[in-house]
């Protein structure tokens, strides 16, 4: 239905006002023309019947009248229905009294107004007392011939009303007045008050915030006035907030009041500058209670701060209780009032430095504390505390690694001997050869602990992956421990690399330990390699990896993951995603290293819940494949047939170790001349001045080191070569090697046939 018709009362129109007298009239003339036949005298009677019947023709005049006005009546409304038909707006027909006439289609779909409803109903969501509102409109309407008011429902609306005749009123509600259809405004509480102090309007926004429909200010201010320009405290169904007061004057004495709520704490108008100072600050009563936090400090500490705070419970971290540094604080005890202390948050480890300042107001004494945010500072003291631990580790490790390299040395140099006077037939060589396998390996955990403690030159060789990982599954099996299983899996046809093998086993150790620690009920491990051939340029995290043929080592665990936010820092130093004391943050960092100095790459994929995913890249080089494999077949075949005969200069303080090497170098048709010490070396040359081609000499032993000694004796003899041997790492002694031209390094343990070839080198 387009306009509904509701037929009018019969009151306060023309047509029902002649309508009712002829009524009136009708009953004067009725009682007029029945009183004749009760008078007996003629004239009367005479004159009573003449005023009956003046009476009935005022009744049928009047009749004809109301009549005619009727129709006119429905006429004009038949006309009026048709102009506000199609009308884009909602507009509505009203009586005086404010009874809906007329309404059409806009009304409808726009208010929802029926047929049943009344306008009242229709603005009580919008006004606070729609009933006044629409007759003072129509009041002024009726005086002035039209009235405008407005209401800011919404996002702002206009409502107006034009006298259309007698009586009959022409309203139209217009949303679209303001132009942003509540977009913005309707997130700003927003009232419109009266001179009374009456809320005439809220908009959805104020409703939401204070929780229901309030009547006067006194329900939201309280006995205060109102501060524009201040914060104030107001009452809102949840309790007591502070808001921001803004105040515009509207028209007809109305005022427009807006409420910007903050989270500034209840505090006196004269102290609201504390909570917009940018530095974190504590109000504390010397017993730990925390009166006041500005809006800084709130940040920081991400709790909820009220009158029942505790200092200690957002707080932690001295080694006494934290009311008890407070009351000597507060009481002037000492000078130094300053703390690190760590904050109780859940989503991440935060340390501040707290700074606390004693003040007197009148009788009642309380501390000012300064809070600033010190994790960047302890975590760069955490990091030097780490390095300091590690190189005493690395101190530790180097000592023990030395007395554990000539030990095996010895073990294994001697085994070898032995191997060479025993064939497989016999009983005793499956024991030898356990030996040997068993020191070799004892050599390769040695090579673990001393990872730690140098920096790692790197020694460049082709590389088979299947035998190389091979080789490190009895290491990595006992790593993992029982609940883990470790499962390998390789390309049948699986190109070789060239890269530093102990310093790629110590990649894929540290790759396999990160991936057993994401397991803690256990799991599988999975080792893949694979060959493939990249065509085209492949761009990954800002990584561009050319074309040409790789080989691909992948390290997946079913873990926990890792969040995205920490993947793209899990190779940054001194980072780790475990928890304090579990993890030193230099793994991965150590593994990126080592990959990106052999030219290779790694990445790291993750899903949270699934598990984590490393992958490393490593070219192939087939030119220096091949010329790497004719070297080496070279030299072997040349180590372990040719039959030398120089004579070498041998000085090592451990003589288990002098004892082999002497014996090996003789075997193979060397002339040995034995020394312990450096000192001895020099007396033997000075003394006994032998022809020497070689020198083989240890680098750490007591008085003069190898390099000392080795540079006197140079002196007289500046074209003997030098071969170095020692069970410290190589850069422990680099510099002074680089200034021995024609020396090379041995690192313990080595073999007899690594000897021998080592040296057959030099003398060539």
């Amino acid at each position: 239905m387009s306009v509904s018709v509701l037929t009018p009362r019969p009151m306060a129109t023309v047509s029902e006002r002649v309508y009712q007298y002829g009524i009136v009239f009708a009953a004067v003339a009725a009682l007029l023309f029945g009183a004749s036949f009760f008078v007996q005298n003629l004239n009367l009677r005479t004159g009573l019947v003449f005023s009956s019947g003046v009476s009935g023709a005022i009744l049928v005049l009047s009749w004809m009248l109301s009549r005619g006005l009727r129709q006119r009546r429905s006429f004009a409304f038949s006309a009026l229905q048709g102009v506000i038909e199609n009308a884009p707006r909602p507009q509505i027909v009203l009586n005086l009294n404010g009874k809906v006439l007329l309404h059409n289609k806009a009304a409808e779909r726009q208010l929802g107004l029926t047929e049943e409803s009344n306008l009242a109903e229709v603005l009580s969501s919008k006004v606070a007392d729609p009933q006044a509102f629409v007759a003072r409109l129509i009041s002024n309407a009726e005086q002035h011939g039209a009235a405008i008011d407005l209401i800011t429902s919404r996002g702002g609306a206009k409502i107006t009303v034009n006298r259309v005749g007698d009586d009959v009123f022409l309203l139209e509600y217009d949303e679209s007045f303001g132009g942003n259809n509540g977009t913005s405004a309707a997130r700003v509480p927003m009232m419109a008050v009266g001179r009374t102090g009456a809320i005439l309007f809220m908009n959805p926004a104020a409703r939401e915030f204070l929780g229901e429909r309030r009547k006067k200010l006194s329900e939201i201010f309280g006995d205060a006035p109102i501060l524009p320009g201040a914060a104030q405290e107001i009452i809102t169904e949840n309790g007591a907030r502070q808001c921001l007061v803004a105040e515009y004057e509207g028209s007809a004495g109305r005022r427009e009041i807006y409420l910007l709520p903050t989270d500034v704490p209840t505090v006196q108008r004269d102290l609201i500058v504390f909570d917009e100072l940018p530095v974190a600050l504590l109000k504390v009563a010397p017993n730990g209670r925390v009166l006041m936090a500005n809006r800084m400090a709130r940040r920081l500490v991400d709790k909820p701060i009220d009158s029942s705070s505790l200092m200690s419970n957002l707080m932690e971290g001295l080694g006494r209780s934290i009311e008890d540094w407070l009351a000597e604080a507060a009481a002037g005890h000492g000078k130094h009032h300053s703390e690190f202390l760590r904050l109780k948050r859940q989503d991440r480890e935060i340390f501040i430095q707290v700074t606390l300042n004693r003040v007197v107001e009148g009788d009642e004494t309380s501390l000012i504390a300064v809070l600033n945010d010190a994790t960047e500072l302890k975590r760069l003291e955490a990091q030097f505390v780490q390095s300091q631990k590690m190189q005493a580790i690395g101190q530790l490790a180097g000592g023990v690694a030395h007395d554990f390299n000539n030990l095996l040395t010895a073990i294994s140099g001697h085994c070898d001997l032995l191997l060479l006077r025993h064939d497989q037939g016999d009983l005793d060589y499956g024991d030898l050869v356990q030996i040997n396998q068993n020191s070799n390996r004892a050599a390769a955990l040695v090579g673990q602990l001393l990872a730690f403690s140098r920096k790692q030159n790197l020694r460049p060789e082709v590389l088979d992956l299947c035998d190389t990982l091979a080789d490190l599954t009895h290491l990595l099996n006992r790593l993992v421990g029982e609940k883990i299983t470790l499962s390998l899996s390789h390309d049948p046809v699986l190109p070789t690399i060239r890269a530093d093998k102990r310093q790629l086993e110590q990649v894929l150790m540290n790759l396999v330990v990160n991936a057993r620690d994401a397991m803690p009920d256990g799991g599988e491990i999975r080792v893949q390699t694979e060959s493939f051939v990249l065509e085209q340029p492949m761009t990954r995290d800002r990584v561009v990896v050319p074309p040409g043929r790789f080989v691909s080592v992948k390290v997946a665990d079913e873990g926990m993951g890792i969040s995205p936010d920490k993947l793209q820092k899990v190779f940054e130093p001194f980072y780790t995603t475990k928890r304090t004391g579990e993890g030193t943050g230099l793994g991965l960092s150590t593994a990126y290293g080592i990959v990106k100095q052999t030219g290779g790459y790694i990445f790291v994929d993750s899903v949270v819940g699934n598990g984590t995913c490393f992958t490393l890249l490593f070219p192939v080089n087939e030119v220096y494949e091949q010329a790497e494999k004719l070297v080496k077949t070279t030299k072997a075949e040349t180590a372990a047939n040719k039959v030398g005969d120089g004579v070498i200069l041998l000085v090592e303080d451990e003589a288990p170790v002098r004892a082999f090497a002497s014996r090996a170098l003789k075997l193979r048709g060397y002339t040995v001349i034995e020394a312990d010490s450096g000192e001895a070396a020099l007396t033997i040359l000075s003394e006994e001045n032998p022809h020497v081609d070689l020198f083989v000499t240890d680098v750490i032993m007591p008085g003069q080191d190898g390099p000392t000694w080795v540079r006197k004796a140079r002196e007289e003899r500046p074209d003997v070569g030098v071969v170095f041997v020692s069970g410290y790492a190589e850069d422990s002694f680099s510099d002074n090697q680089a200034r021995i031209k024609g020396s090379v390094f041995l690192p313990k343990p080595f073999s007899l046939r690594e000897l021998t070839e080592v040296v057959n080198q030099q003398l060539q």
